[in-house]
């Protein structure tokens, strides 16, 4: 979804020190493009999944070409998927259909699975709870501060920030942020969304990640080394890689 061309991202973002990007397909067609993206750069990898507000429609044929693409050597994760009740974009029922599918299609397949919430939180939580044990959750670009305490509560779950963490009026994301135990932490882009501090306002792309990531090592009073190399370690924890 971001405009410049993939080359230029993929170079600015290894000349701030990423070395490993997950692109995320939303729709069916861009889940073959994040794939088509993920063969061409060595440090790209995919994310499959069905959005929620691309979710109008429910088939099990679109299940299965879902799982043929997501059994891709470079997919890493299965989503996003989860539900989104801000937006009016695709019926509740039809979202609860494909969040439940991908969820057992991230059982199924052994791959961590990618959570959109918004406006939902109590079925999102509800529904991860009842069909997603054992299966490794991360809450993306997390915004549920109010429900830190009930998401620690299992062990499974990771926590992943994006620049709205660095925003003026956020403090109790950093607040949240803060909380997380190490080993479970994830820091994000959103791109083209959610610009941070200081790039908030301009297009998001990957390299800004390191804004996010600085912000958040000062908020938990470690250095940016230490931040980057535990959540270094997370990643490859979850994505085998």
């Amino acid at each position: 979804m971001c405009e410049p061309d993939a080359g230029d991202l993929v170079a600015a973002a290894s000349e701030a020190g990423v070395v490993r990007i997950v692109s995320v397909g939303t729709t069916p067609e861009r889940c073959v493009e994040t794939l088509a993206l993920a063969e061409r750069f060595d440090g790209v990898y995919a994310a499959i999944g069905r959005h929620p507000n691309s979710a109008s429609g429910f088939s099990e044929s679109e299940v299965a070409e879902l799982r043929r693409l997501a059994s891709h050597d470079k997919c890493v994760a299965i989503g996003e998927t989860g539900l989104d009740y801000y937006r009016d974009y695709a019926p509740v029922d039809a979202q609860k259909q494909w969040f439940s599918a991908q969820i057992a299609l991230a059982r199924e397949l052994g791959k961590p699975l990618v959570i959109h919430t918004r406006a939902a939180e109590d079925d999102t939580i509800a529904m991860l709870a009842s069909l997603a044990g054992g299966v490794r959750v991360i809450l993306h670009c997390f915004t549920m501060a109010a429900r830190l305490d009930e998401c620690l509560e299992h062990p499974d779950w990771w926590f992943s920030f994006a620049g709205n963490m660095t925003f003026p009026k956020a403090p109790e994301l950093r607040a949240a942020a803060v909380r997380v135990p190490e080993d479970r932490l994830l820091v994000e882009t959103d791109a083209p969304f959610l610009a941070p501090v200081p790039m908030r306002g301009k297009p998001n792309q990957p390299a800004f990640v390191v804004h996010t990531a600085q912000a958040l090592a000062v908020e938990r009073r470690v250095s940016y080394e230490e931040l980057s190399a535990a959540v270094e370690r997370n990643a490859a924890e979850l994505f085998g890689w």
